[in-house]
């Protein structure tokens, strides 16, 4: 297995660069125990079915001393409690809102048909109400995560706390020797972060940039300052970058290696040993870390950057002579159909200026087609060159890819398995094979959340190709949103502040 030393993206491109950069700081507040979101039950479960509520809800939590932050979750009120799902299985889903305002519940990850089983910004969810979903899964064990997605006002709502870890299993992982133990040695680390303003609340208007939205301390499942007591030889940490725009640059106090094991959306084929790790917004990694030279009242920091954002307080625990896989999966080959053409995709601008193939988004507008079943390369460049440029991460709705090159060459190391968002450095072209399961209405886009509500998307239709005619879907169009958004916060259309109207405006355009 070899070690990694180095981060692979363009250090020219780290946020650090950016002109609205807001480093990380400690919070001066006691260390406390890190929050381990529980599981969601199942209202009820049979061999063959299984049936879940997920409420979205308004609450407050209490993240540092005084009063408390007024927050949203899901069946919490921060972030929510993770959901299991298990391949094959079929699911069915009440989706409830109890916010005082509509929102959507994109399942990020999740092969699952669009738009509305999907979540994007066709499947709203208004207040007082609920909607039943219901799917199997056919896809690899991942990590993969639910957010709310009803544009243009999907990063604040994100920025409230809606985002929640979904953990898919199948009995591939489960017949590898690795850590599964929820919350003992098998830990979600959902990486966010916030400005506290007066009376530790969050203040989204005030923070607002349209190249994303940051604040100086680290969120980590909505705890400050966390640690964790350490009981076992080996942990698997399952990481989300739930962040609007941070990407965080991973590594542990001495050095200590780890192994990755999984990427957004399968185990890799083979386990990658990194002493760093870099991860964009969306993405996430499964890790092993392996305390076995450690002793009890040992402290293990995992940093991003040099700032500290968990302490593991190592105890005594029982030797654990396990050994990862030299091979953890077998992934199908494909090959792109012959017969489509490379579908090339353009991420341009930053601020109020991002648009993807010189367009902003449309909701009303189908930017690509695609024939379900048949893989597709799809050409992703960002064409930035402002100031050193910025990494984009870049997500599909709907399906997982493979990456097959970056300008040509070898993807990076961890970049084997299937995902569904990669980073692109500045002046950069990712080569990505994309195949549909499902017909539907998928979305496309930049993955600094701010982007995407600033038109940094589109929507793509897979169709069979067996049909004369493309379906028609009933689209959410702006003026219904915006008449929604002002009649649930009591006011006019034309007082409506969203975020993301604000990049429209200034190059006016309309979504």
């Amino acid at each position: 297995m070899k070690l990694i030393l180095t981060i692979f993206f363009d250090e020219a491109a780290f946020n650090t660069h950016d002109g609205g950069y807001v480093p990380l700081e400690v919070y001066d507040a006691p260390e406390v125990p890190l929050a381990i979101p529980p599981l969601l039950e199942p209202d009820q479960e049979t061999a063959t079915d299984a049936y879940y509520t997920v409420e979205a809800q308004a609450g407050e939590t209490q993240i540092l001393p005084g009063a408390k932050t007024k927050t949203w979750g899901y069946n919490a009120s921060l972030l929510g409690k993770t959901i299991v799902y298990h391949v094959g299985k079929h699911n069915h889903v009440t989706l409830k809102n109890s916010l005082p305002e509509l929102t959507t519940f994109h399942w990020h990850g999740l092969g699952v048909s669009g738009p509305y089983i999907d979540g994007g910004c066709h499947a709203p969810v208004y207040p007082g109400e609920e909607s039943k979903i219901e799917f199997t899964l056919h896809q690899p064990a991942a990590t993969t995560w639910l957010h709310a997605h009803p544009c243009p006002s999907t990063a604040e709502q994100v920025w409230h706390g809606l985002a929640t870890m979904v953990i898919v299993k199948d009995e591939h992982e489960e017949s590898l020797p690795l850590p599964r133990n929820y919350g003992v040695d098998d830990i979600p680390l959902v990486l966010q972060d916030r400005r506290f303003h007066e009376n530790n609340q969050w203040d989204y208007r005030e923070d607002y940039d349209p190249d994303g939205v940051q604040g100086p301390t680290a969120l980590i499942n909505g705890t400050v300052n966390p640690y964790f007591d350490v009981t076992t030889q080996k942990l698997r940490l399952r990481i989300l970058d739930g962040a609007n725009r941070r990407e965080w640059r991973l590594h542990f106090s001495d050095n200590l290696e780890f192994t990755q094991i999984a990427g957004d959306s399968s185990l890799l084929p083979e386990p990658v040993k990194f002493t760093k790790l870099m991860l964009t917004c969306a993405e996430r990694a499964e890790i092993i870390v392996d305390f076995k030279d450690y002793k009890e009242g040992d402290v293990v920091t995992l940093f991003s950057d040099d700032v500290p954002i968990v302490r593991f307080r190592i105890h005594d625990f029982t030797p654990d002579n396990t050994v990862v896989p030299d091979k953890l999966i077998d992934l199908p080959k494909e090959e792109a159909d012959p017969d489509l053409p490379v579908r090339a995709i353009l991420m341009s601008g930053m601020d109020e200026e991002v648009m993807l193939n010189g367009k902003k988004f449309n909701m009303q507008r189908i930017d690509a087609t695609q024939p379900v079943g048949k893989a597709q390369y799809w050409d992703i460049t960002n064409s930035n060159d402002m100031v050193g440029g910025m990494v984009h991460p870049f997500h599909v709705h709907g399906t997982e890819f493979l990456v097959i090159s970056r300008n040509g060459h070898e993807p990076y190391a961890n970049e084997h398995g299937y995902k569904d968002t990669v980073g692109v450095n500045p002046g950069e072209t990712v080569r990505i094979l994309v195949r549909f399961a499902q017909t539907g209405v998928y979305m496309y886009h930049c993955h600094i959340i701010e982007h995407e509500d600033g038109g940094m998307m589109a929507q793509i239709q897979s169709y069979d190709p067996a049909e004369k005619e493309l379906k028609k879907y009933k689209l959410m169009d702006m003026d219904t949103l915006m008449n929604a958004f002002a009649e649930e916060r009591g006011i006019k259309t034309e007082e409506l502040w969203m975020a993301g109207m604000e990049s429209y405006e200034k190059m006016g355009m309309e979504m």
